[in-house]
């Protein structure tokens, strides 16, 4: 009797583990597939975090404009300011693009946004930091100015938004990204002290409001003490920041090129026409019209802010709203679809990369040159004091040719309020190194990050893909950086220099 109960309590319990095995393998808690888990574990055993072996996922135009939006309300991971231990940080120099703002364009027959470009804490989005930002803005003409930006509103002022306003959720975007590289070099590496000098501080802007209040928006939210007196911001008249370089008849011959691509491209897709036909006739309008709107920058505003999408004027009446008079989620995609295509297409063809190393050069070589500086400075002690934090406010047209410059075109477009970050770090010194500094190698301890949106991109980029991460020195040698700028980036235009590649013959 007993080895019969015991028999059956054997059968019970093993079909319960069968029943349990057969659950958590279709919950995907154990492995199917023993042998490639076992392929797996062997290649990953020394990471912290094993690699998934998935494949990725297709490509989705509305989940990469939530992206695009970049929502302030979101939670967001940065590794500005990570090194290895003992390293030390030097300088860090950014550019962001403006936050979200009102149309350029207005799609016809339809009524604009309704969005208000007044500020007030007590809207969403906000921030903890929004009211006293409010009113510190009020007591801007205590500040240096370049002449020509004296005149801009410190503040988006207008109940109902003007053409490229920014929006108090641009404003949002800022300071949070303000706050986030406030705690990354200030509270983490003393970068900047409450009692910062007006040297230590580079700001320059294009002449738009909303690169300005967006640059100050960063400013309020990063600086461990906002002093108007200490402030001097600069105007850069070309969106490319070229300063005093901008003559470059090659690169408005690669961009003439490029934009006809694009415009192959887009003639050639054929949902894409349809797409806008159906669109043109749902508005009442000519298709070429429509397509002269560009629908797409207005469509965004709707889609980042929850919005209803357009519909014709003439067919709102006091009554009721003809659906089929509406422009709808499904042309919005087609359109961000064919955008996505084109940015792959762009890669293939090389044009805009030609385009991209010209017209980035001339920010590049300012960077590279205050960070060689700031590097010689740390060294000898000689030399004037330079900038340890700078700041370029800028546009999606000054930030996509940069991060193509920097072989950096996986990255996507810019997003609202994207920002690209370079950090100059300096590595502990053994007896070795200091010999070296005597003997002026003093640029073999000196190393460069760059991160895009708080991701580390440095050994993406063209000048450190190459290099050594498990080498003794695991940061990438700021002289890569510094060759790349100077002369290997010319490469690609079969040139040595920026005066030869600009003022040669484009075939």
């Amino acid at each position: 009797m007993l080895a019969r109960s015991r028999f059956i309590m054997v059968l019970v319990v093993g079909a319960l583990l069968a029943v349990l095995s057969f659950s958590l393998q279709y919950l995907h808690l154990i492995p199917t597939n023993p042998v490639a888990e076992q392929r797996s574990l062997g290649k990953s055993r020394k990471r912290v975090n094993p690699v998934l072996h998935t494949d990725p996922p297709a490509p989705d135009p509305i989940r990469d404009t939530h992206q695009y939006c970049n929502y302030p309300n979101l939670t967001e991971h940065g590794w500005e300011g990570h090194s290895p231990a003992d390293y030390r940080l030097l300088s860090v120099q950014v550019m962001i693009r403006h936050g979200d703002r009102f149309p350029l364009y207005s799609i016809p027959k339809t009524k604009k946004p309704a969005i208000d470009c007044t500020l007030s804490e007590k809207r969403k989005p906000s921030h903890p930091l929004l009211a006293s930002f409010i009113s510190h803005m009020a007591l801007g003409g205590r500040g240096h100015w370049d002449a020509s930006l004296g005149s801009l509103p410190r503040l988006p002022n207008h109940s109902t938004c003007e053409i490229g306003e920014l929006t108090q959720t641009g404003v949002v975007q800022h300071l949070k990204n303000g706050d986030h590289l406030r705690q990354a070099y200030i509270k983490r590496h003393n970068l900047i002290t409450a009692v910062w000098s007006p040297r230590q501080l580079w700001v320059e802007t294009t002449g738009k409001t909303r690169t300005l209040q967006s640059g100050l928006a960063f400013l309020f939210g990063f600086l461990p003490h906002f002093d108007w007196s200490r402030l001097t911001v600069r105007q850069q008249w070309s969106t490319l920041f070229c300063g005093s370089s901008c003559d470059c008849p090659a690169r408005n011959r690669y961009l003439d090129q490029e934009q006809h691509r694009q415009y192959r491209q887009r003639i050639a897709d054929t949902e894409l026409e349809r797409t806008y036909v159906t669109m043109a006739k749902t508005l009442g309008v000519a298709t070429k019209t429509l397509r002269a709107a560009n629908p797409v920058d207005a469509l965004l505003c709707h889609f980042c802010h929850g919005l209803p999408f357009p519909c014709s004027s003439t067919q709102i009446t006091s009554n009721a709203l003809d659906e089929g008079a509406c422009l709808t989620l499904q042309h919005f995609a087609v359109i961000r679809r064919q955008q996505k295509d084109d940015e792959l297409e762009r890669r293939k063809a090389g044009l805009y990369r030609r385009y991209a190393v010209l017209a980035a050069h001339p920010f590049l070589n300012r960077t590279a040159a205050r960070l060689e500086r700031i590097a010689r400075e740390s060294q000898t002690g000689k030399g004037k004091e330079e900038a340890t934090f700078a700041l370029a406010s800028a546009h999606d047209v000054t930030m996509a040719p940069l991060l193509s410059a920097l072989g950096l075109e996986g990255a996507g477009f810019p997003k609202f309020a994207a920002r690209l970050v370079f950090e100059l770090w300096s590595s502990p010194e053994d007896k070795e190194r200091k010999n070296d500094r005597k003997r002026g190698k003093w640029l073999d301890n000196m190393f460069i990050r760059v991160l895009y949106n708080g991701e580390d991109l440095t050994f993406d980029t063209a000048f450190c893909r190459d290099h050594n991460r498990r080498s003794a020195q695991p940061l990438c040698p700021l002289g890569n950086f510094l060759s790349f700028v100077r002369k290997d980036m010319f490469n690609i235009v079969n040139a040595t220099s920026y005066q030869q590649a600009c003022h040669q013959i484009v075939l």
